[in-house]
C-alpha cells in the first residue's frame, strides 16, 4: 500500500505531500481537484491519464512537467514525470527504468469513475480493456506476445495504406506481418480465455450482491476479434482484398470484446456461450478502425489504437458466422440506466479477487450483502507486499505447465489501489453498502472522492480510521 504520495504541478494542485491509510476519502467541491488525485495515482499506474492522453491538458499552466512519486510501507519507491512533450521519465527506487508495464505491476489500479458508466454502450476497447488488465496481471507472459501483436498490426496497417494493389514484394511482406500476427493472436487468445473463464464465476457473484432479481439471468461472454478454431492467418488471406479497400485490419486480437447478455429461457448451452465469432451486435457496434500509435507500447490498454467511422463494418463477419446461432440479447438493452451502473460497477469489483492467490477468495455460494462480504473477510489471506521485478519475458510459446495456470500471488506486487470518483453520485445506497464492504474485506487500498461528507458514517462502519482529507482549489487538508 502506498504510504506516501508526493504530487507536482497536476492541474490545479501546484503541490501536496499526503499520508495514506487503507481507506482515504477525498472531500470538495467539483472542480476542487479531488478527481486530479485520483488522475495522479492513476498516471503513475499507467503512464497515462484517464481523463486525457496529452500531458499539456493535465500539467499545470505554465510548468514544463508533472511529477508523482510514491512510498510504499515496504520503503518500495516509484516516480513518473511527464514533460509537454510527452518525454516520460520512470523511476524504481530511485533507478531508472524504460517500461511503464514495470510500475504498472508494482502498482495494480482499478478505476471506478463516472466516465466508465456508458462502457456497455461503447464500442469494444474499454470492455477489453477490463479482460487484459486482468491478463497483464494474472499472466506473466501474456503482456510481451501484446505487444509483438501491436507492432506487427501496426506495420501491417501500415502497408494495407499504401496501395490497393501490392507488388509481389509487399505480398510477400504481407505474408510474413500475417504469419506473426496469427501466431500472437493465438496466444493471446489462450491467456485470455483463461482470464475469462477464471473471471466469470466471480462476476455472477457481484451480480447476484449488486443485482440480486437478475441473478442468473446475465452471462458473460468472450468474443477473441476472430475465429479462433479457424486460425488468424487464413481469415486475414480471405478477407485482404476488403481490407486493401478499407486500408486497415478489419479482424484479429485487436477486436475482441467482453459483453453481457440477458439470459432468457429455452435457449441452448450453445447459444448461452456462443461460438467466437465477431457477427455480434458489439463487435459491429465497434465500427473501429485501428492503427497504433509510434510511442507507448507498454502501456496494456488501447490507448495506441486509433478509431474511426466504418459504415461497412456490419458485413465483416457474416460469413464466419451465418452457421451459428444469434446471440442473446444484450444486456444494455434490457437494463435500466440505473441498472447498468451496477453492471459495471459488478464487472470490475469481480476482478479484485482474482489479483490475489487461488485459495484468497472463494465466490459464496449465496451474494447477499451480509454473506458475501462475511464470505470474503473469512477467505482473504494476509498477504505481504514486496517489490518485483518486470516479470515479462519474450517467450513465444505457451507455458501449459502447473505454474503457469496458477495465478500470482498479490505478494508479487502491491496491493491494488482500488479509485472510486463521486460514487455516491452514481450509485444508490445499497450498492455503496456492498461496494464498501467488499473492498473492507480485500487487501485492497481505497481511494474515494465525494462532494460532502454524507459518506462519512458509512465508511466507519469498515474502516474506523480511514484518513479524511478536504480539498480546495487545489490545496489538500487532511481533516
Amino acid at each position: 500500500m502506498i504510504e506516501r504520495l508526493q504530487v507536482t504541478h497536476l492541474r490545479n494542485i501546484s503541490r501536496a505531500d499526503l499520508r495514506f491509510a487503507s481507506c482515504n476519502v477525498l472531500i470538495g467541491e467539483n472542480g476542487s481537484g479531488k478527481t486530479s488525485l485520483l488522475e495522479g495515482l492513476f498516471l503513475l499506474s499507467r503512464g497515462k491519464s484517464f481523463r486525457h492522453h496529452q500531458p499539456k491538458r493535465y500539467i499545470q499552466h505554465h510548468q514544463p512537467s508533472v511529477t508523482i512519486h510514491a512510498t510504499f510501507y515496504d520503503g518500495v519507491t516509484v516516480a513518473i514525470q511527464k514533460q509537454l512533450d510527452a518525454t516520460t521519465a520512470l523511476r524504481l527506487n530511485q533507478d531508472t527504468i524504460y517500461t511503464q508495464s514495470t510500475l504498472t505491476q508494482q502498482l495494480p489500479t482499478l478505476l471506478i469513475d463516472p466516465s466508465s458508466m456508458d462502457m456497455l454502450e461503447q464500442g469494444s476497447a474499454s470492455r477489453r480493456q477490463l479482460l487484459d488488465w486482468l491478463a497483464f496481471h494474472m499472466k506473466p507472459g501474456f503482456h510481451a506476445q501484446w505487444l509483438a501483436y501491436q507492432r506487427l498490426l501496426k506495420q501491417r496497417n501500415r502497408l494495407l495504406k499504401q496501395s490497393r494493389q501490392l507488388t509481389l514484394i509487399q505480398h510477400q511482406e504481407l505474408s510474413a506481418w500475417d504469419t506473426g500476427l496469427a501466431h500472437h493472436a493465438a496466444l493471446i487468445h489462450h491467456y485470455r480465455q483463461q482470464v475469462f473463464e477464471a473471471w466469470q464465476p466471480y462476476f455472477e457473484r457481484c451480480v447476484t450482491a449488486l443485482l440480486p432479481k437478475y441473478s442468473g439471468k446475465l452471462s458473460l461472454s468472450y468474443l477473441p476479434g476472430y475465429d479462433s478454431e479457424l486460425g488468424l492467418q487464413e481469415q486475414l488471406k480471405a478477407r485482404l482484398s476488403q481490407d486493401l479497400q478499407q486500408g486497415f485490419t478489419r479482424m484479429g486480437s485487436h477486436r475482441a470484446d467482453i459483453q453481457v447478455h440477458w439470459r432468457s429461457h429455452g435457449l441452448s448451452e450453445k447459444s448461452s456461450i456462443n461460438k467466437e465469432v465477431e457477427g455480434s451486435e458489439g463487435a459491429n457496434a465497434d465500427r473501429a478502425m485501428t492503427d497504433t500509435h509510434d510511442s507507448d507500447y507498454s502501456d496494456i490498454d488501447d490507448a495506441d489504437i486509433e478509431s474511426r467511422g466504418n459504415d461497412d463494418f456490419d458485413d465483416d463477419f457474416d460469413e464466419a458466422s451465418k452457421d451459428f446461432e444469434p446471440l442473446k440479447e444484450q444486456a444494455a438493452n434490457v437494463l435500466s440506466r440505473g441498472e447498468k451502473k451496477l453492471l459495471i460497477t459488478a464487472l470490475k469489483l469481480s476482478q479484485l479477487p482474482l489479483l490475489l492467490t487461488e485459495t484468497a477468495f472463494e465466490p459464496p455460494a449465496s451474494a447477499t450483502t451480509s454473506t458475501y462480504s462475511e464470505t470474503i473477510s473469512a477467505a482473504t489471506t494476509t498477504v505481504s507486499a514486496a517489490s518485483t521485478s518486470d516479470t515479462f519475458s519474450n517467450t513465444a510459446h505457451i507455458d501449459s505447465s502447473p505454474s503457469d495456470s496458477h495465478y500470482k500471488t498479490i505478494s508479487q506486487s502491491h496491493a491494488p489501489a482500488v479509485l472510486l470518483d463521486d460514487i455516491t453520485a452514481e450509485l444508490d445506497s445499497r450498492a455503496i453498502e456492498v461496494l464498501l464492504a467488499t473492498l473492507s474485506a480485500l487487501p485492497c487500498q481505497v481511494f474515494i472522492t465525494s462532494l460532502t461528507e454524507d459518506i462519512v458514517p458509512e465508511l466507519k462502519k469498515y474502516w474506523p480510521d480511514f484518513n479524511l482529507f478536504h480539498v480546495k482549489h487545489g490545496e489538500i487538508t487532511s481533516l
